[in-house]
């Protein structure tokens, strides 16, 4: 057995320092020829809506708990529970090396080793975040609700105003001699609005978060549900054309989300990514740069290791059009001869796995506004609908439904809905013909500007 590191970094004395402990306790049990894991972890979060100055629902909950992964013989075995009551954590151990004796050999499988990759400080822990009282929260919701109902004649109600909160802090420890610890805390608000022009109802969302509770813009969040509701009054169907589509960035990170699942290394060694064959080739336009940075301490998904314990790492994926690499936990890392990139992602009950942590789009030049006023004939997507089901990540096919407003001599002219455009992840890449520099920092951690695609097919009337 190798002997368990200390984290490279002195853990905050607010329960952190406890729950490596424990993570290290139960990664000392680890016998002869085996490998033991311990990630644990405790959270809070809160959720308030509100409706018709009413509370809908309220709910708070703080949970704890530990999940534990055992290699031996090339075989992997986890368990996890809800509670680190030290009989518990016994059982969990004891159950995971139960599974592992029933599991399937895999010559890849097996905990992360050290690399020397330096931990970047971090800490997004505000306190003021959990100290909030929850009459405040309650009050802030239904404000919210208040400003959207006042922002405009037209509006005829609200859908749901909302409040949320989470904090949380969780240690990870290995018997390869890894060990980290991280916490965060963050808070957002969301409303939607209905409006009513004649038989027509049209509904508008507006969003804002913050690491603290006085960062939440809740003018920003109530001007912008009320704009989205009222802006697309007499929206209708336009024929069919090819043209340039605006993508705010909201919009636009959805497209970025995309990429960043395709640069993964389980789909990569699956064979189940568009870019799978295409290292050092030229995928996007010259315009876009695209890393995974959780070290970027402006991202909400920024953190200092990840989910097997390794530090946070800055990963450039594409660069100047160029795609650069992929991302990797130990497992995908050690079948494809590449180190892990710090990527692994899981929570407690889970195993790691591979995934994106903070997306980010180098930011261009100029506004969206800039970006409007540069057209001369184009569709600003204000919304997308069945991006899920219109979307194919393995072949990067898209159609999606879109609502906005048509672009006409570089202002914003009328309103359209009920459209579909339609094209491929590989080519509107290829069509990216400018990036704002309005980047916009969204809850699952993507910074993304406004993207301006050249030439997309639109179906209509």
């Amino acid at each position: 057995m190798t002997a368990l590191a200390a984290s490279p970094l002195d853990p905050p004395d607010d329960g952190c320092a406890e729950l490596l402990d424990l993570a290290a306790r139960v990664a000392r049990e680890a016998a002869p020829s085996e490998q033991v894991e311990a990630f644990v972890g405790r959270s809070s979060y809160t959720t308030v809506r509100v409706h018709g100055a009413e509370v809908e629902s309220f709910t708070a909950a703080t949970t704890a708990g530990i999940g534990v992964r055992v290699v031996r013989d090339h075989r992997q075995g986890f368990a996890w529970a809800g509670s680190l009551d030290p009989d518990v954590v016994s059982d969990a151990l004891a159950e995971a090396r139960d599974n592992a004796a029933f599991a399937e050999p895999d010559e890849w499988v097996g905990l992360a080793e050290p690399d020397g990759v330096a931990p970047v400080p971090f800490d997004a822990f505000d306190p003021s975040v959990a100290a909030l009282a929850a009459e405040r929260k309650i009050d802030l919701a239904l404000e919210l609700e208040r400003m959207v109902r006042a922002g405009d004649p037209r509006v005829t109600g609200v859908r749901v105003a909302s409040f949320s909160d989470s904090s949380g802090r969780f240690a990870v420890a290995t018997s390869t001699g890894v060990a980290g610890t991280s916490r965060g805390a963050w808070c957002s608000m969301g409303v939607l609005a209905l409006a009513a022009d004649g038989d027509e109802t049209y509904t508008g969302h507006g969003t804002t978060v913050g690491f603290r509770p006085d960062e939440l813009d809740l003018q920003e969040a109530a001007d912008d549900a009320v704009r989205r509701a009222t802006r697309l009054f007499g929206a209708r169907p336009v024929p069919s054309q090819r043209l340039a589509v605006v993508l705010e960035p909201r919009l636009a990170a959805s497209v970025v989300g995309l990429l960043g699942g395709t640069l993964t290394g389980d789909r990569v060694l699956k064979g189940r990514s568009p870019f799978a064959d295409r290292l050092g080739d030229t995928i996007a336009s010259p315009l876009l740069t695209l890393v995974d940075d959780p070290t970027d301490h402006r991202s909400y998904g920024a953190d200092t290791y990840d989910g097997e314990g390794l530090a946070c790492r800055r990963n450039v994926l594409v660069a100047d059009g160029d795609l650069q690499g992929f991302l990797y936990d130990s497992a995908t890392g050690r079948r494809a001869g590449r180190r892990s990139t710090g990527s692994a992602v899981r929570g407690i009950s889970s195993t790691p796995s591979v995934g994106c942590q903070a997306l980010a789009v180098a930011p261009g030049t100029g506004t969206h506004d800039d970006l409007v006023a540069g057209l001369d004939r184009g569709l600003y997507v204000q919304s997308m609908t069945g991006w899920h089901s219109g979307v194919n990540a393995v072949s990067g096919d898209v159609s999606v439904g879109v609502e906005g407003l048509m672009i006409r001599d570089g202002q914003l002219a009328e309103p359209v809905r009920e459209v579909t455009i339609a094209s491929t992840l590989q080519r509107m890449l290829l069509d990216i013909t400018a990036v704002g520099a309005d980047v916009e920092w969204l809850p699952g951690g993507t910074g993304c500007p406004t993207l301006v695609v050249g030439d997309l097919s639109l179906s209509g009337a």
